[in-house]
């Protein structure tokens, strides 16, 4: 038992730094992982590891629960991650997926910017260092040689430290580490996962070094003809010799990365993008916008014929008939006034309003135009007038 509290159960590592354990928690009935430091092993790596993880709280980095001292030997307890490394899925040169490769580079890549948004830098990350939870999300763990803003170094200026394979140029040089060199570590994982090799290999830990320092690694388009541009160039982008060159940092990583998954999804589930330059507008924001803009265009168009078609109508004078097309006059229909006393005119003109109204409203009809009847002669009066002929007749014509 460790403080009175966590029962270990089995050691899952071993090294001159620390012993690893998986261990059970009564209090809260659930596996937890406790880290012993080696009696013969630097105290202070061990506090500046409980120090750095106790100020990072991230989905992709490892939870630290507990820190404290049993037998005079500091202890740490952190959150017990069932899916093992990274190191073990690519053991004897085995290669993820591309869609997997994308989102394990995507969580790491987070849990980078977080610790680099708050001053620490990892300074030794490499798959061993990144584990799985049960849901398959990628955590950042180790931060035993982190480098804090706000600490004091652990090393002198031109001492080596990290891990040959996965070491920044400037890192094998001697000299100090900063956001930069995570992210060439973080390029030479890509490589790796893309690869299925490492960018550098040698026997020799110093000529290793001596390579990342100096020696270009081969495109991995040389490699694996297949392999998606976008990541090779995200991967060869992060292995540039100078600082300067590559993105500074795991906040310009996952701006480079982008996601189209709901969140809601397993990660096995998930489709990350990659894209080139931080995604402004995507085509789900761009369809619906041109759609509803074109719909609003449609709307003003239809507004302001209405508009115009209603002020026709009101210019014009109470009455106008219907324009439509007319047939050509039938010869010898024509119209002509009876010479008659004032009488009789006054008769025939109501005549000839009555017919005309009557001619008019067929004309505004959809009925071919025909040539109107020919009137009833009018009513004998008692004045004095001229008989009526049947050549003294009203004819309408359409």
């Amino acid at each position: 038992m460790i403080a009175g509290r966590y029962r270990l159960q089995e050691a899952l590592s071993a090294t001159v730094m620390a012993e690893v354990w998986s261990a059970l928690d009564p209090e809260l009935d659930r596996q937890v992982v406790v880290k012993l430091l080696a009696p013969e092993a630097d105290r202070s790596r061990f506090e500046r590891e409980a120090q750095a993880a106790a100020g990072l709280a991230d989905p992709n980095i490892v939870r630290l629960f507990d820190y404290g001292e049993e037998g005079g030997r500091p202890y740490m307890v952190f959150e017990y991650l069932p899916g093992g490394s990274l190191e073990d899925r690519l053991a004897a040169g085995a290669r993820p997926s591309d869609p997997e490769v994308q989102r394990i580079a995507a969580d790491i890549a987070s849990g980078l910017a977080h610790a680099h948004d708050r001053g620490v830098v990892h300074r030794d990350l490499k798959p061993g260092n990144v584990l799985f939870d049960a849901e398959g999300r990628a955590k950042i763990a180790d931060f035993g040689i982190a480098q804090l803003s706000d600490a004091d170094t652990l090393t002198e200026a031109g001492t080596v430290l990290g891990t040959a394979a996965y070491m920044s140029p400037e890192q094998a040089s001697g000299e100090a580490a900063t956001p930069a060199s995570d992210v060439y570590s973080f390029g030479v994982v890509l490589y790796r996962m893309l690869a299925g090799r490492l960018p550098f290999e040698a026997r020799n830990p110093t000529k290793l070094a001596a390579m990342h320092r100096t020696a270009e690694p081969a495109p991995l388009s040389t490699i694996r003809p297949d392999v998606p541009p976008a990541l090779a160039q995200l991967a060869m982008s992060a292995l540039a010799k100078q600082p300067e060159s590559r993105p500074g940092s795991g906040g310009a990583l996952v701006e480079l990365l982008t996601f189209d998954a709901p969140p809601d999804l397993p990660p096995d589930a998930k489709t990350r993008v990659f894209s080139a330059t931080p995604r402004r507008w995507s085509s789900r924001m761009r369809v619906p916008f041109v759609a509803g803009f074109s719909i609003l265009l449609l709307a003003v168009a239809g507004l302001a014929a209405a508009v115009l078609l209603v002020r026709e109508r009101s210019s014009s004078p109470p009455g106008s008939p219907v324009i439509t097309q007319s047939t050509p006059t039938t010869r010898g229909a024509t119209s002509h006034a009876t010479s008659t006393t004032p009488s009789t005119r006054s008769t025939t003109s109501s005549q000839a309003r009555t017919t005309s109204s009557s001619a008019t409203r067929r004309t505004s009809t959809s009925a071919p135009p025909t040539t109107a009847p020919l009137p009833s002669p009018p009513p004998p009066t008692t004045s004095d007038t001229t008989p009526t002929t049947a050549a003294d007749t009203t004819t309408a014509t359409p």
